[in-house]
């Protein structure tokens, strides 16, 4: 018997569009299905896959799912993410072995950033 392969990661949004939009736009993920109710998504080898749901409370600011990105320039993508409606969860913080952030997606998903030093 095979062991269990990795299919994806789910996230649950409120407009699936936009949180697309969100992902290719803001991360260069490749978008190879997009409809109002569900989208699949790659970056490399990961598979994130977004849902509808209309049952996410408008305030939830609450923690869920993180993805960890790393980027080349953690400014500039930083500031491409928040136009695209993300909000800074604290200071872009300079460690020993580079600059990390995090922020919270259009839905309240947390995502972090890495930019090696």
């Amino acid at each position: 018997m095979a062991a269990a392969a990795f299919r994806w990661v789910l996230q649950l949004h409120r407009d699936v569009p936009r949180a697309a939009r969100f992902y290719t736009e803001g991360l260069d993920f490749t978008a190879h299905v997009c409809t109002l109710r569900w989208a699949e998504l790659q970056s490399g080898p990961l598979q994130l896959a977004l849902l509808h749901s209309r049952n996410i409370p408008e305030t939830q600011k609450g923690y869920s799912s993180m993805l960890s990105f790393t980027v080349a320039d953690i400014n500039s993508t930083v500031a491409k993410l928040m136009a695209l409606g993300a909000e800074l969860d604290g200071p872009i913080r300079y460690e020993i072995h580079g600059k990390v952030a995090a922020l919270r997606c259009i839905d309240g998903h947390m995502l972090g950033l890495y930019e090696p030093a």
